[in-house]
């Protein structure tokens, strides 16, 4: 990232894209949710106060097994199967978690990883099969042959795991490899070699489980999050001039007929009633709006509210 700041904590579309992972995990109603932090853990922690989560400290980076292998302690006894998701995710849907979960329980499984097909999967550890189809096991990218660097079905680094099975696999995994460190992948491996049962579940959009490793990448992950809610806005009733270019908040509500002209900003916990018109360019933060309300062109307005009916002239300030 180039950045002095820790990567999870790089905003993507309006909030931090750590935010956005424990976002999609709420939805499965999960017993419990733990975050593994190391580096920059005081901020991390800080971002997530308001949501219930337990903490484990990793305070040596060996490797994602041993990240995970933190939180053996930390996890309820009454939980029996743990999924493990990555905080530079921030495109994952709830919906695609939750038929992962089911299918994983359905299908009886040790151990369900989520993988997908890449052009280019540079980068990705590569999915490795049995000529029967099965899986057996996952190869980094650095650690590849030349042969497993052209397979193009990666891990997408999402996995539901028996809990039990889990534990005593990573503390069995060792550190050959070129990194030196405990990776999490290798307890396919661990679970095939023990005859249990290793499924996977495949999404159709890579994009979802992009890791975000760049401000490119990071780029691309906010564009995809922006086009989303616009989406969901105008199947909501709410029109747009050029969605592409029009930013609105996900706390932001907007009443159905309203038009939204190209490259207008909604953030905050603004409020936009019926039937409105918000003139190109304008940036509304904070702010509530009555119905029938036009907002003219490059107006800049902030905690304010404007009265039903009213029409404010181009470049509008606070009053």
């Amino acid at each position: 990232m180039k950045s002095d700041k820790a990567k999870v904590l790089h905003e993507v579309f309006f909030t931090p894209m750590i935010r956005h992972v424990v976002n999609a995990v709420l939805p499965l109603n999960p017993k419990q949710i733990v975050t593994i932090v190391g580096h920059q853990q005081d901020a991390v922690q800080q971002v997530l106060q308001d949501f219930d989560l337990d903490f484990a400290v990793q305070d040596q980076q060996l490797g994602t097994g041993h990240a995970v292998l933190i939180a053996e302690n930390i996890i309820r006894r009454d939980i029996d199967t743990v999924m493990i998701l990555c905080g530079d995710t921030p495109l994952i849907k709830a919906e695609t978690l939750g038929r992962m979960y089911r299918e994983h329980r359905a299908g009886k499984a040790a151990l369900t990883l989520m993988t997908t097909h890449l052009d280019d999967p540079t980068n990705y550890g590569r999915i490795l099969t049995t000529l029967a189809g099965k899986i057996a096991g996952i190869v980094e990218q650095k650690d590849a042959t030349a042969e497993q660097l052209r397979i193009n079905e990666i891990n997408a680094g999402i996995y539901c795991v028996d809990k039990e099975f889990l534990f005593s696999a990573l503390k069995r995994v060792g550190t050959d490899n070129s990194q030196n460190e405990v990776y999490l992948t290798d307890i396919v491996k661990l679970a095939v070699e023990r005859g249990l049962s290793v499924e996977k579940v495949s999404t159709d959009n890579p994009l979802e489980v992009l890791g975000v490793n760049s401000r490119v990448e990071l780029a691309e992950a906010h564009k995809a999050l922006l086009q989303r809610r616009n989406i969901d806005l105008m199947m909501q009733g709410v029109s747009m001039h050029q969605p592409e270019s029009i930013s609105v908040s996900p706390e932001v509500h907007i009443g159905r007929d309203t038009l939204l002209e190209p490259c207008v900003r909604i953030t905050g916990s603004s409020r936009i009633g019926e039937s409105c018109l918000i003139g190109q360019g304008a940036i509304l933060e904070n702010c509530r709006i009555g119905d029938h309300v036009v907002i003219g062109p490059y107006s800049l307005l902030s905690d304010t509210t404007v009265d039903a009916a009213s029409v404010l002239a181009a470049f509008s300030r606070n009053p």
